[in-house]
């Protein structure tokens, strides 16, 4: 079971959809929560992409430095960048951080934001455009580690005689990564990605989705890993869980959640309109967002993308993960708000129960006092599960 947390690029804190308790997107909280996860034993982080956000590709180079083992899952765009320049950035990338790329492969489900960006064609047209880049792509890759150039011609990219020079550590390539909910998404991810990443939905359509991108893969002899994205809220208890949860939101007004609805709504996105079905863009409490058990919907009320949440004391998000972990996904992409906190206490209360995941905030074996001394002399007392 791999673990991965998030850099909050788009901003960060204490309250959804409101100022108050914010925090600044600036490098040195980057930094922070990379270090952080790296130290913790969290496997990689997820840079999120789109206007919203600083850009994937600058802020992840930025902490290569600053961190060991982390892995870095960013997107590239078909249709916003070729696929040559893309190939070497991702090349350049897997090089200078000693293979820790993996590709977030994102298409865009927001028309508005993608004619701002000058992409002016319908969903399915750039799932083509994305199937044409990724043929690409892999084959520029694949071809840098024995220099041979590389000819191919689509319906809407073309390129002749392309090289990569200088190979990725990764062969043939950093993997590719993808979420898409629709069938023109689930075929090109049949034919071209290595992990498959859903939101949090409950297990019944989480495995739908499974068994669909697998049957898909099987057409051209493939097979494909599993991730989901969530959030997540653990205490303690699960009464402090649910408090926590509430508090959330506990700032948010009619106004914004409707403002924030009727932005969602104008996307031609099938996983944002799923999402936003699990709460119908209404307040409430946790009878009314609470979809699954241990999973909550109120984050999508002004939050796009994820919006879903694991919520429960640290017994009962392993239980739920171990539920999705039988349905087959293998990598959980988590975060928390503020995501500095969050990310500590998720791997204090939680990976002590999880296989493999019984390790020291130094991410290594305990080698000194863990915890601080008591009355200057003698060493904590294990803590009793």
């Amino acid at each position: 079971m791999n673990v991965f947390w998030f850099i909050p690029t788009h901003g960060d804190s204490r309250y959804l959809g409101t100022t108050q308790g914010a925090r600044a997107v600036d490098h040195a909280y980057f930094q922070q929560i990379a270090v952080a996860a790296d130290n913790l034993g969290y496997d990689g982080v997820l840079l999120p992409t789109g206007r919203s956000c600083e850009d994937a590709w600058v802020v992840a180079s930025s902490l290569i430095s600053v961190t060991k083992r982390l892995k870095f899952l960013v997107a590239v765009r078909p249709g916003l960048s070729l696929p040559g320049l893309s190939a070497r950035m991702a090349a350049t990338f897997d090089r200078l951080s000693g293979g820790r790329l993996l590709i977030n492969v994102v298409t865009g489900g927001d028309a508005v934001e993608l004619e701002g960006d000058g992409v002016f064609v319908d969903h399915d047209t750039r799932y083509q455009i994305t199937d044409e880049f990724l043929h690409i792509w892999r084959k520029l890759l694949s071809a840098s580690h024995t220099k041979e150039p590389v000819d191919f011609a689509g319906k809407h990219l073309t390129t002749k005689g392309g090289k990569v020079m200088y190979p990725p550590v990764q062969a043939p390539y950093p993997p590719l990564w993808f979420g898409g909910s629709s069938a023109a998404a689930h075929e090109m991810a049949g034919e071209h990605i290595d992990t498959y990443l859903t939101w949090g939905e409950p297990p019944a359509a989480v495995a739908a989705k499974i068994a669909d991108i697998r049957a898909r893969a099987a057409k051209f002899g493939r097979t494909i890993r599993f991730g989901i994205r969530f959030h997540v809220i653990v205490r303690e208890t699960e009464e402090e869980a649910w408090a926590a949860a509430d508090q959330l939101i506990s700032k948010l007004d009619d106004e914004t959640v409707a403002r924030a609805q009727a932005s969602f709504s104008k996307m031609d996105s099938e996983g944002q309109r799923r999402m936003a079905a699990l709460h119908g863009g209404k307040r409430g409490g946790r009878a009314e967002l609470e979809v699954y058990p241990n999973v909550w919907a109120g984050v999508g009320l002004v939050r796009g993308g994820a919006g879903t949440a694991l919520v429960g004391s640290p017994q009962q998000v392993v239980e739920r993960m171990q539920e999705y972990r039988d349905l087959g996904i293998d990598t959980f992409i988590l975060s928390g708000y503020p995501h500095l906190e969050e990310a500590y206490r998720f791997a204090e209360l939680v990976f002590p129960l999880l296989p493999g995941r019984q390790r020291a905030a130094s991410g290594g074996p305990l080698s000194g006092p863990f915890g601080e001394v008591v009355a200057n002399h003698y060493l904590p007392n294990t803590a009793q599960s």
